[in-house]
């Protein structure tokens, strides 16, 4: 269980968990197996369109960080929504983020400490995670990043 409360937390930064997204193909948005939580791949979306740009080009690094803060709020609006109440999470387990750049940028863990960073700040220690962070050619829709979740829940 997490060590803090999560929704005083989250009021605290002023956040409102949005309503969980729905699949855009064939997949499910949330997968569970025994205590293990699996949250599909969720895409950086500004004013609920998908936030088009390539970190390198388009974007700064500041703003692909912003880009993934917001992809973790939707992603905790989709644990929300497949628990019940985000209190039922032990820990975050693991992040995949992949990042939208040009060839030449490296600076895809700082774009994703952006939705890290909001863990930690939630969940405590219970936030801590194991990670990789991906530069890739192109995501979906054209946005600048797309992050995955696994998390242990009771």
């Amino acid at each position: 269980m997490s060590e803090r409360d999560p929704y005083a937390v989250l009021k605290a930064l002023d956040i409102t968990l949005p309503v969980a997204g729905a699949p855009a193909a064939a997949y499910v948005m949330c997968a569970q197996s025994g205590n293990i939580v699996y949250l599909s791949g969720h895409l950086a979306k500004q004013d609920g369109k998908p936030w088009v740009g390539k970190l390198g080009d388009t974007m700064s690094t500041d703003e692909g960080r912003a880009a993934a803060r917001a992809v973790a709020i939707d992603l905790l609006g989709t644990l929300h929504a497949h628990l019940g109440h985000l209190k039922r999470l032990k820990r975050i387990v693991k992040v995949t983020s992949l990042v939208n750049s040009t060839p030449d940028y490296t600076e895809q863990h700082l774009v994703t400490n952006g939705g890290s960073d909001l863990f930690l700040e939630v969940f405590g220690q219970s936030g801590r995670h194991a990670r990789s962070a991906f530069g890739v050619a192109q995501i979906p829709l054209g946005a600048c990043l797309e992050i995955e979740l696994v998390a242990e829940v009771d």
